[in-house]
């Protein structure tokens, strides 16, 4: 049974490149919220990240919009959570080995698109 309140893709990589993808500036901004912009000072909890939003098509954006996410938990290979404002909303990135190849499960529904574009960057062989 599928649990419809979370996102889930199963990518054909091992844990380790998927998990640099969703932690590297770079690698992120080619996938989740195409375009927008990360600055991650530091991979560690408590550490403030700043995630620039920019208008795209998927949203009403006229002009970016940058916004200040404080992690909560980073667990190499494994999660990679933080919130979004002041504890509002906890955004989990989760990574499960399983057949071969890695399971990235976002803690809300939501993300389809963005897990669609890991996939893709991931399975690219660019990494």
């Amino acid at each position: 049974m599928m649990d419809q309140e979370k996102s889930s893709v199963w990518i054909d990589a091992s844990i380790a490149t998927v998990w640099r993808a969703v932690t590297e500036e770079q690698l992120l901004m080619q996938w989740y919220a195409l375009d927008s912009t990360w600055e991650i000072p530091k991979l560690e909890a408590g550490a403030e990240v700043i995630f620039t939003l920019l208008p795209n098509d998927h949203n009403q954006l006229v002009e970016k919009l940058p916004m200040v996410l404080t992690i909560k938990n980073v667990t190499p290979n494994r999660e990679f959570s933080f919130y979004l404002g002041i504890e509002e909303t906890l955004i989990a990135i989760v990574l499960e080995e399983e057949q071969n190849g890695t399971v990235v499960t976002f803690n809300s529904s939501g993300y389809e698109a963005s897990l669609a574009n890991l996939k893709a960057l991931v399975e690219s062989d660019i990494l």
